[in-house]
């Protein structure tokens, strides 16, 4: 769990660094970047002859799902909200990790969807004064697809790399960062401007960082984690950052929200969370008995 509890601490800066100072830097450029320099770090560990080539495919795929698509729609989704505004949208995350999970397993959980219904009341209070402001739905539903894609990502990575006990995860990121080049590096060569295209070099240092710290070292840990948890508390930790991101976002970046209806729509997420959390905990004890 140390290493999903550092990852999120890591991550709560991540937001506000994109809102501010990324601001007017092309998001397609901004999501190859974050992962093309990982990909330069990981792949001297590749380690082709621990998995077989399907396995390649596989890790291919989900790094295409889990970064690229998230990236793409992720960094893109700042574009119409303020940064605690999508890290508070990330709250879907481990309902998508849980519903998804219970797809694998051919099972509905009828709590996955209160729990769903709660956290959406919850995060309607919050941004109950700009719900006429301007885009601020289409925002809400780009993060929508970078959650299902990054809960999916995590999800499949854990089932395949279950099968594959021998092999570390040092010795197949290198596949996931690929994947995620190549669809990010499509999507900037069709949507950059390249010719218009500028960046200081505070923001290089600020993708650089994000980069190689954010994305490189955070997204290894992350998955490293996922493999040493079970799915609850997955769910708890893809929720963490979202508390430090919108405080850092607030304290730190100058962000401004009405405080009195964030404490009070994210006190009805964290009742949801904790509900699930106490639901878990029973369900547990039964099959214990």
């Amino acid at each position: 769990m140390i290493y999903l509890l550092f990852v999120s601490l890591l991550w709560a800066f991540s937001f506000g660094l994109i809102k501010g100072i990324l601001t007017g830097v092309d998001s397609f450029f901004v999501s190859f970047v974050r992962l093309f320099l990982p990909l330069l770090l990981f792949l001297p560990f590749l380690r082709f002859k621990k998995f077989s080539r399907q396995t390649a495919i596989r890790l291919f795929f989900i790094g295409m799902l889990q970064y690229g698509l998230m990236y793409i729609t992720y960094i893109y989704s700042f574009q119409f909200l303020k940064a605690y505004e999508v890290a508070l949208f990330t709250i879907f995350t481990p309902l998508y990790v849980a519903l998804l999970y219970d797809v694998l397993q051919k099972r509905f959980t009828p709590r996955h969807v209160l729990v769903a219904l709660l956290t959406i009341l919850g995060t309607a209070i919050v941004v109950w004064q700009d719900l006429e402001r301007e885009n601020l739905w289409l925002g809400f539903f780009v993060v929508q697809l970078s959650n299902v894609a990054f809960a999916a990502g995590q999800v499949v990575y854990k089932k395949v790399m279950q099968k594959l006990p021998q092999v570390r995860d040092l010795d197949v990121f290198g596949m996931l960062y690929a994947g995620g080049v190549v669809i990010t590096l499509l999507a900037a060569g069709v949507f950059t401007n390249w010719g218009t295209l500028q960046v200081s070099s505070t923001q290089w240092m600020t993708l650089v960082y994000l980069g190689l710290v954010a994305s490189g070292l955070g997204f290894f840990l992350w998955n490293v984690g996922v493999r040493k948890v079970n799915i609850g508390a997955l769910a708890v930790f893809n929720n963490l950052k979202i508390p430090l991101a919108t405080a850092v976002s607030l304290l730190f970046f100058g962000e401004k929200t009405d405080w009195r209806t964030l404490l009070i729509g994210g006190a009805i997420i964290i009742l949801a969370l904790l509900f699930n959390e106490w639901q878990m905990g029973k369900t547990k004890e039964a099959l214990a008995e």
